[in-house]
């Protein structure tokens, strides 16, 4: 039996995010969420912003343990220059030349940042919090150029998104000078110029996949995927139109007069997207495609987690990721980028939000009444007699609800 004067509190403080809107409405339909305002500080539940977060005040009310929507230090993974910096410096990332296209940060001019020589660049990284490597991309590119081989590069704002401050050239000079004029700092990626195409009409796709990390670091992969499709066909010879490039929802869906055609707001799941692979390809999705996902998605979490873990903190954390992948021709799977607050597609709000609430939420503020009689990873009451958090980490289920555990 439930207990009737058990209710906890939480805050919405992200008016914008849909996804912790819908948490939100299912907190309620338990009946034992009550919904508080938004500067009131005695709350168990914190669903913010995530660049205007108190992680500073968290975890300080008396008697009171709170769980926060995101980690700490997670934009490491979440803004593209950091990611690229990560990645260059990360031990136990060594293995990322194999599912991360080669990137270089490149600051403006204007911003005087100090730039790494074209060799023992990552001497100089490790030594500057901000290292322009543009020559180091320079030496690259002409030695690219010199062996013949791919010229084409993307530059993409660190901070950019919905296809925003985005430049895709051969011109190694070009690309450099609008970067140089945008203010802000960049990445240089190579170009992924031979990527899988979905049929009819030849077209690029980009894979969406969401992922949960819990309290105790637990990572988790939601089972259902987007693909989210271009509406035009691919065409290497023409690298400004951004239509046939570019697989952004805002992109396509201003610019393309096929919007929706080949697929319905140009997204195609998982299940249909296994049938097309195995009919046209003869390749299997879960034998070749996943595995490869979840490796690159573990390694990228696990080498942050000393970092970010509030395993021993007076508050907890959680969070969603949503990591956007391409399949190369030969189905090779590279990481593109990771977004922090990720959007989901329309039709998996209900079960992917519900997931939300059952494996982050709901696993510390317990909602039946015969676990506050037991000996949970932590006190399920509102209020506590200890302000710690710690606690050891406890075996997670392999499945819980829609999520696969990694």
């Amino acid at each position: 039996m439930s207990n009737p004067t058990l209710m906890y509190t939480f805050v919405l403080r992200d008016d914008k995010s849909s996804v912790y809107a819908e948490v939100s409405k299912i907190l309620i339909s338990t009946g034992k969420w009550k919904r508080l305002k938004k500067d009131n500080p005695r709350f168990n539940l914190m669903l913010g912003e995530r660049n205007r977060l108190p992680f500073g005040r968290l975890g300080h009310e008396p008697g009171l343990m709170q769980l926060v929507n995101y980690y700490r230090g997670a934009d490491k993974l979440c803004r593209k220059a950091s990611l690229v910096k990560l990645i260059k410096m990360s031990p136990d990332l060594k293995d990322s030349c194999n599912w991360f296209p080669e990137s270089y940060i490149i600051y403006p001019l204007n911003l005087n940042t100090p730039v790494a020589p074209a060799t023992n660049s990552i001497s100089h990284l490790k030594n500057n919090p901000k290292t322009d490597e543009r020559e180091v991309f320079l030496a690259s590119y002409n030695t690219k150029k010199e062996n013949g081989e791919g010229t084409v590069w993307i530059a993409k704002s660190s901070a950019g998104a919905k296809g925003a401050g985005i430049l895709i050239s051969q011109d190694a000079n070009r690309l450099l000078q609008f970067i140089d004029n945008q203010g802000q700092v960049h990445v240089i990626q190579k170009y992924l110029e031979r990527p899988l195409l979905l049929e009819p009409c030849h077209r690029k796709f980009d894979i969406r996949s969401w992922v949960l990390v819990d309290h105790q670091y637990n990572i988790y992969l939601y089972r259902e995927g987007v693909l989210r499709t271009s509406s035009e066909p691919y065409n290497s010879s023409n690298l400004q139109d951004m239509t046939s490039h570019l697989t952004n929802h805002c992109i396509q869906k201003e610019h393309s007069q096929n919007y929706g055609l080949y697929e319905e707001g140009n997204e195609m799941f998982f299940d249909e997207f296994r049938n097309y692979l195995l009919n046209v390809h003869n390749v299997s999705m879960e034998t070749s495609i996943l595995p490869q996902i979840k490796q690159v998605i573990k390694s990228c979490l696990m080498c942050i987690e000393p970092e970010i873990s509030t395993k021993h903190l007076s508050y907890q954390s959680f969070q969603l990721f949503g990591f956007d992948f391409m399949l190369d021709e030969s189905f090779k799977v590279w990481l593109i980028e990771i977004n922090g607050a990720p959007a989901c597609a329309q039709k998996l709000y209900p079960e992917l939000c519900q997931g939300i609430v059952d494996v982050a939420i709901s696993t510390v503020f317990s909602l039946n009444a015969d676990a506050l009689s037991s000996s949970p990873p932590f006190s399920t009451s509102p209020s506590l007699t200890s302000t710690s958090c710690s606690s050891p980490k406890l075996r997670a289920p392999q499945h819980f609800g829609p999520f696969i555990k990694l």
